[in-house]
């Protein structure tokens, strides 16, 4: 029976010491604020955006949303983001991704007219090379970073271990790989054109799954002794007697038989995330305030 690695418990350790940082930076003048950046109604932006206000709220940070029709501009798009460059009472800047279809050729140009002070989910180009460079510019993807903060709350160390990333993508993937690296961890990065996935993946003490397809980690991906990190949310309808609810990559009834540890999905990752946004809004509001 595999230990259950609670992304509960993490984001409640990481918001106690969000919430500090905000009351203090409060006494001093400052209150952090958020702004969520919509274009139409997607319901997985809603359900986020939801948690991530409310989540907020309660850390002592400011919230405001913009929601711009899915059918908005880039002209304005880009002239909101022009305006919370401007402002200085905003910290921290969440655009939804991606973006409608109409505007998915100038994604890149609109992310990157975002402040990289504010950039507090790693959209631009600037907070990237942070990433790829190992260097403290702009902030990390949110994902990733909770995937680092879970290893690090249960002491699993990644210095000389090998670890399979499962996903390439900008959001997720590689950035994870990136920072793993940093860690002084070997990275092998999985995708589909990646032959025998299993094999790999059996060979890593560390399993990083951001396929999005569920029961994609199998019982054949995985060996005694590993880490497994589910960060996929995926629908699974066979969930709560046929009535549908989320769930990870991992077919995770058989996946944690074997395994050391595991991530739960829901609680896991996903929980994580929206704590590190919160406190990267924090971190972006503290470097306003001058000593």
């Amino acid at each position: 029976m595999a230990e259950l690695l609670s992304g509960t418990e993490v984001s409640r350790s990481l918001d106690e010491r969000t919430a500090k940082k905000a009351e203090m930076l409060r006494r001093r003048g400052v209150v952090p604020k958020l702004v969520i950046v919509r274009c139409g109604e997607n319901p997985s932006d809603l359900s986020y955006e939801r948690g991530a206000m409310k989540r907020a709220e309660a850390l002592g940070v400011r919230t405001h949303r913009i929601v711009l029709g899915d059918q908005a501009t880039k002209e304005e798009l880009l002239q909101v983001i022009r305006e919370l460059n401007a402002d200085t009472g905003v910290h921290g800047v969440l655009l939804f991704r991606p973006l409608p279809k109409h505007l998915a050729a100038f994604e890149s140009g609109i992310c990157n007219a975002l402040d990289p002070e504010k950039d507090v989910d790693s959209m631009t180009d600037i907070s990237h090379a942070g990433v790829y460079e190992n260097r403290e510019i702009g902030f990390p993807p949110c994902t990733p970073e909770a995937v680092i903060k879970i290893l690090d709350h249960y002491g699993i160390e990644p210095a000389g271990s090998r670890v399979a990333v499962i996903g390439r993508s900008l959001v997720v993937g590689k950035p994870v790989a990136m920072m793993l690296m940093a860690r002084h961890a070997t990275v092998t990065v999985c995708h589909t054109r990646t032959a025998d996935v299993p094999g790999i993946t059996r060979e890593a003490d560390i399993v990083v799954s951001s396929a999005g397809v569920l029961r994609s980690l199998t019982r054949e991906h995985v060996r005694e002794g590993q880490v497994i990190i589910d960060v996929s949310i995926n629908w699974d309808p066979s969930k709560k007697d046929g009535r549908g609810g989320i769930a990870g990559d991992a077919d995770f009834e058989e996946v944690e038989k074997v395994v050391k540890a595991i991530t739960p999905v829901p609680g896991g990752v996903g929980a994580v995330t929206t704590s590190v946004l919160i406190e990267h809004v924090v971190r972006a509001a503290a470097k306003t305030v001058r000593e």
